[in-house]
């Protein structure tokens, strides 16, 4: 017994002498390889996480599980890779033929591409609108003017925003080409108000900016800055139509339109300032079809 193990260690070692000692050079340097693939995937999910936070701006809890969500893609697509990568190479070392398995892997990868070209296309556009901060979570958006609403959820194949009547719209994001984001940095309240031809345009436009002052003071945290009154937009024969914007915070724009337009209406009952009330000329014709007047 004794014997045969010593002869089974003597092989061994003569084994390592001549091929062994080779063949465990190459797997720690194929370890290496892949501890240093991985090592470069965490550094690029690092700065992923800092672009999509934004370099000393403080990074909200949203973009903390974006910039999570980001790096754990390619942590994963790393670790799959580099697990692939290394039992190829280790089989290889040992004999084992990988043409068939690479050949079968290849054949196997064509299915799944074209079987799955939808899946891919929207995990690309969702990988780059989270990369690229495009919008997020709260964000009130209109996608390719069919769909608005506020995003309540973003992943890498779909996104979700709810409208205004609560429905929820489940969009996959290759789907998606054109976004207009209302709630940006900030947004302004678009008010036109419509002035009878009788009134003073002047005087008009004098109180509207000082409703906007009086805005701005009562509603700091929303009102930006106060009202700028443009000035006539549009004449007609009864009146004429006064523009005004007023920078909000985001998403509050509606909110402050509405409130804008209420003190306006009280403003001006309190001014007596009128606007122009729709009218109509009726022309009437007296006589009968028969030509007798049946007022005769």
């Amino acid at each position: 017994m004794g014997l045969a193990i010593g002869t089974r260690l003597d092989a061994l070692a003569t084994w390592f002498e001549q091929i062994g000692w080779a063949k465990l050079e190459k797997l720690v340097l194929v370890l290496t390889t892949c501890f240093l693939i991985l090592w470069a995937v965490n550094l690029v999910a690092k700065a992923v996480r800092r672009a999509v936070g934004g370099a000393g701006t403080g990074v909200t809890t949203e973009a903390e599980r974006r910039a999570k969500t980001l790096g754990s893609v390619l942590k994963n697509a790393a670790r799959v890779l580099v697990v692939a990568f290394f039992v190829l190479m280790t089989l290889q070392e040992f004999g084992v033929n990988i043409q068939p398995l690479l050949a079968g892997s290849a054949v196997a990868g064509v299915a799944l591409g074209f079987g799955a070209q939808t899946l891919v296309k929207d995990i690309i556009a969702g990988f780059f609108m989270l990369m690229e901060n495009q919008f997020g979570v709260g964000d009130i958006i209109s996608v390719d003017d069919k769909h608005t609403g506020t995003v309540e959820k973003m992943t890498l194949r779909i996104t979700l925003i709810r409208d205004l009547e609560g429905k929820a719209h489940y969009l996959p994001n290759g789907t998606i080409n054109q976004v207009v984001v209302l709630s940006k940095d900030y947004a302004r309240a678009l008010v036109d108000i419509e002035i009878h031809n009788d009134q003073d345009a002047d005087h008009v436009m004098d109180v509207l900016r000082s409703i906007g002052v009086e805005l701005l003071a009562d509603f700091p945290e929303t009102v930006l800055e106060a009202t700028d009154v443009r000035g006539i937009e549009v004449m007609n024969a009864t009146g004429f139509t006064i523009r005004t914007l007023t920078k909000t915070a985001p998403g509050s724009q509606w909110e402050v339109a509405r409130e804008l337009r209420r003190r306006i209406l009280i403003r001006f009952k309190l001014e007596g300032i009128s606007m122009p009330l729709p009218q109509r000329v009726v022309w009437t014709k007296r006589g009968h079809p028969s030509g007798i007047d049946p007022c005769d």
